[in-house]
């Protein structure tokens, strides 16, 4: 009976050391894969998009898109499940707000690769089953008139 102990530590230390490389790897478990979101301007027209993205604790600042030019940025998505950035886009007269990433909504359309074109009437998301953008959203806009956590997104 004593030889058997051991076998059975090093076996629970095994799997157990299997499941923490799984975890920091991105596989399944409490830590997520890396995503990769980017953004490209597909106006159109020949005008550029200026595009200012936050989380609840990152401001990536404003950046400002020439046709056919994308933004680009990776991140982590939080094991809760509520990882949120959003993002207000203008150009010429017009100005609208998108929550570019929804942790709820997105992580089963685009696993790790987020990527969108923006359009005048919403941003379209990669299909990654197509290899299509046709993934088309309306601007939420309403969602953010007024909203005090936006202050500073004027730039």
């Amino acid at each position: 009976m004593k030889n058997m102990f051991p076998f059975s530590s090093f076996l629970v230390s095994f799997m157990l050391l299997g499941s923490l490389v799984g975890l920091c790897d991105g596989g399944a478990g409490i830590i997520e894969k890396k995503v990769d979101l980017r953004m490209t301007n597909d106006l159109g027209t020949d005008e550029n998009i200026n595009v200012h993205c936050k989380s609840k604790d990152d401001d990536l600042g404003a950046h400002l898109l020439t046709p056919g030019q994308y933004f680009e940025f990776r991140f982590r998505p939080n094991f809760l499940g509520t990882t949120l950035f959003f993002c207000r886009f203008w150009w010429g007269n017009e100005s609208h707000w998108f929550d570019i990433y929804d942790q709820n909504r997105d992580t089963t359309r685009c696993d790790s690769k987020c990527w969108w074109m923006v359009g005048p009437v919403g941003p379209c998301l990669l299909d990654r089953n197509s290899g299509i953008y046709d993934l088309c959203q309306n601007w939420n806009d309403d969602k953010y008139n007024g909203a005090k956590y936006l202050e500073g997104s004027e730039n």
